[in-house]
């Protein structure tokens, strides 16, 4: 063969094997059907946040990750005993596993939170607490189904609709492999407030009842203000130390807003630090929803549980609700019961959407945002008291 045809199809052979090469290195010849429906999942959800407006600081970044890692997988890949770098949402992830970011969140919320209609009225601790009541159905539920008892306490913070929170509890208890799951599904049902909460509402209330019209709140002194996140943080700290990174870090970041001092701090937790936080944690949860991670049947099993613990939580707040209405005579609207769950403020916000179906000048708003951010600081009691009852500090 002359030397010139021979030069011919070797140049023939190594375009033919490049092209080979870089055809299956595309992810199309690497994915399995399972990637598949997680990115089906992944656009449903990013439908969800941008068309329908549901939670879309949430849904968004968690369902972009959630799109990543199904079509890179590698993108989670972890850092390499040999010195190879970790994937770039694999250190994002690091940080939630750390409790790092679920911190960060609530010095954040503590910033944008006006502990105002707590403060004027304490007896909103109770309607928060009450709503916690989904959190250890989660719990006996999910040591019903299998779980261990440390994989069913990190579960239970579901029923609090409390992502950093779950997050939080999950990676100091050591249930690494369920956090991707647990995350999703309570971020998920945060987001999903609006759909969820008011059947219950409705069904557990009656029409009179929706239309209560709750009395002015007293004005609160900026002395209380002040004073309230410094004297939750020693009393709460002292009884559960396991609390105080999670209120430690709510009440800091009120003390910001409070103290009036620290303007330029406020502004920084309250929006630029708070953002970025939050891409960095709803990406990296959403990362862990590779389809070998989360098609399985525990996810399964976490999805129901969490769904049946919102719902009971939510019950528990109304009905504890109608029993303040009782005991008041009728001064209590049984729908800022429903509002003791963690997501703010978005259950406050569900309230006053509910109360004012019934009567369009019903307004709720500020009632309902006492056992709101009641229920975040209960849901942080509750994982402290996991966290000590495992010895976990």
């Amino acid at each position: 063969m002359p030397l010139k045809l021979k030069l011919q199809e070797v140049k023939n052979m190594y375009i033919v094997d490049t092209l080979n090469n870089l055809i299956h290195q595309t992810a199309f010849f690497n994915l399995e059907p399972g990637n598949y429906a997680m990115i089906v999942v992944a656009l449903v959800f990013l439908l969800l946040a941008i068309k329908f407006g549901f939670e879309p600081l949430l849904l968004v970044p968690i369902a972009f990750g959630m799109l990543l890692v199904n079509i890179y997988p590698d993108i989670m890949a972890p850092y390499g005993d040999g010195g190879a770098g970790g994937g770039l949402l694999y250190y994002f992830y690091k940080l939630d596993e750390w409790a790092i970011l679920p911190s960060l969140i609530f010095m954040g919320v503590g910033a944008m939170t006006d502990f105002g209609p707590l403060i004027a009225n304490p007896k909103s601790f109770l309607l928060g607490a009450a709503a916690q009541f989904g959190i250890f159905a989660a719990y006996f539920g999910a040591i019903f189904l299998g779980f261990n008892d440390k994989a069913a306490a990190a579960i239970s913070i579901i029923g609090g609709a409390d992502g950093p929170t779950s997050i939080f509890l999950a990676g100091k208890l050591g249930q690494t492999t369920l956090m991707g799951p647990i995350a999703v599904a309570a971020y998920s049902y945060m987001a999903l407030v609006p759909i969820i909460q008011p059947p219950i509402m409705k069904l557990f209330t009656t029409e009179k009842e929706r239309k209560i019209k709750m009395g002015q709140l007293r004005p609160v002194s900026k002395l209380e203000k002040i004073l309230f996140p410094i004297v939750v943080t020693i009393v709460v700290s002292l009884i559960l130390p396991t609390t105080a990174p999670l209120v430690g870090m709510l009440m800091l970041g009120n003390l910001f807003r409070e103290s009036g001092v620290v303007r330029q701090l406020t502004d920084t937790a309250s929006n630029a630090l708070m953002y970025i936080v939050v891409i960095i944690l709803g990406t990296s949860v959403g990362a862990t929803t590779s389809a070998e991670a989360f098609l399985n049947m525990a996810t399964i099993k976490i999805v129901i549980l969490g769904l049946a613990a919102f719902i009971f939580g939510t019950a528990a707040g109304v009905l504890f609700g109608k029993l303040m209405c009782v005991v008041t005579k009728g001064k209590v609207n049984p729908l800022i019961g429903s509002a003791g769950v963690s997501a703010v403020p978005m259950a406050a916000r569900v309230s006053q959407k509910v109360g004012a179906e019934a009567d369009p000048t019903n307004f709720l708003l500020m009632h309902a945002m006492g056992p709101n951010v009641a229920g975040v600081i209960g849901t942080a009691v509750a994982a402290g008291t996991f966290m000590a009852v495992f010895g976990v500090f």
